[in-house]
């Protein structure tokens, strides 16, 4: 009798140790896995937040053009302004004033345009004047900009 008495209460306790308790430790690898992630994600995007960054463009170390025949050349102030030689110019006359220019659109085709741009010159007065002259089959342009200085 003792036996089975004993053998009781103690089948009891053993059922209790052989349940597990509740999980005191923080698991963390899904901490590290995130952590990780968010590395990745902040040094592909970190480069591309560096685009306000005010730079002077039109200083360049680019060397100087070879020129094979008489180049057009094309002004712009930094008011947006408009010159071809030393002569203002309308948006709207400039490619019909480099046909002039040039004795006519099938030579026009074969002399280079040099586009001369004032630092603080809008970007879109810049962008527009080299699509108009790229639409109407001026095909040799090239933008002018100062040299860096040496260090």
């Amino acid at each position: 009798m003792a036996m089975g008495g004993g053998s009781g209460v103690g089948g009891g306790r053993r059922g209790r140790r052989g349940r597990k308790g509740p999980l005191t430790e923080i698991n963390v690898t899904p901490l590290v896995d995130v952590m990780l992630v968010l590395l990745i994600i902040f040094m592909i995007s970190a480069p591309l937040l560096t685009v306000g960054v005010p730079v002077e463009l039109p200083k360049t170390e680019a060397s100087a053009v070879e020129i094979k025949s008489e180049p057009l050349s094309v002004s712009i102030d930094q008011n947006g302004a408009i010159f071809i030689g030393d002569s203002e110019a309308d948006f709207n006359d400039l490619t019909t004033r480099l046909f002039t220019e040039a004795g006519g659109a099938d030579k026009a085709a074969e002399r280079p345009v040099f586009v001369r741009a004032d630092g603080r010159a809008p970007y879109q007065a810049v962008a527009r004047v080299m699509a108009r002259l790229s639409a109407n089959g001026f095909t040799k342009l090239n933008l002018i900009t100062d040299t860096a200085p040496e260090a």
